[in-house]
């Protein structure tokens, strides 16, 4: 897709203004410092772009407003005592070091328990949660998968999970292909499920148009709800989009 991208300033604010093929603007407002970005057609110059922006500055200044006041996470140091998320439940961390191979387990509804070899670091550590998080999606993603592909009518040709920084899935309409982030491991799983059918929706439709939003609201009607839910666990470092 043809796309130019350029910042300008609004009213003491920083807009990322990206340009795309597509028929409508579209304004928004991401964690965690509340990040404006604005996608706007080709033929919209930047006074037209700067005018939208002034329109909705009470909204904007809301949503910033509401980011600042959700809990962040620190960086984690992958130590007993520290808060893990999964499927939208949070747990603590129990390392516990042991001659074997390295594995992850629940204990009851509280204790995510590590087991790793003595002197592990870090980020082996975390190596070795994210690979168990992704062992459990790609448990949970073929189910679904196979029960949404009837519901709107399209294949997927491939599907894989990667750790993204800024979306929270993409795919390749031509390919379809999907991506899902790493990260949908730690929300609720209706939350996965809601990416999930994202993506496939765009297989029907390219763009985030008055279209796509129809079909969304026809095969998953409280998508917006879970679009939000996406925002509830405590934020790292990372802001996010759905693609």
């Amino acid at each position: 897709m043809n796309t130019k991208r350029h910042f300008i300033e609004v009213s003491g604010l920083r807009v990322e203004v990206v340009r795309k093929a597509i028929k409508n603007l579209h304004l928004g407002v991401y964690p965690p410092a509340g990040r404006v970005r604005v996608a706007a057609p080709l033929r919209v110059d930047d006074e037209a772009v700067r005018l939208a922006v002034i329109s909705k500055l009470g909204w904007i200044r809301r949503q910033q407003a509401r980011f600042l006041e959700q809990p962040r996470q620190s960086p984690r140091q992958m130590v007993t005592g520290e808060s893990h998320y999964f499927q939208g439940r949070r747990y603590r961390l129990h390392v516990i070091e042991e001659n074997a191979a390295p594995r992850v387990q629940l204990k009851g509804n509280t204790a995510l328990e590590l087991f790793v070899r003595p002197g592990t670091d870090a980020a082996k550590r975390q190596a070795i949660l994210n690979e168990w998080y992704r062992r459990e999606l790609k448990v949970l993603v073929p189910d679904l998968i196979a029960r949404w592909e009837p519901v709107i009518g399209v294949q997927v040709a491939e599907w894989g999970i990667k750790k993204m920084k800024t979306k929270w899935g993409t795919c390749n309409i031509v390919a379809r292909r999907v991506w899902l982030n790493l990260d949908l491991a730690k929300h609720p799983f209706r939350c996965l499920e809601y990416i999930l059918v994202h993506e496939m929706v765009h297989l029907l439709e390219r763009y985030h148009n008055d279209r796509f939003r129809h079909l969304m609201d026809q095969f998953l009607p409280p998508w917006r709800l879970r679009h939000e839910e996406l925002n509830q666990i405590p934020l790292a470092h990372e802001h996010w989009e759905d693609e």
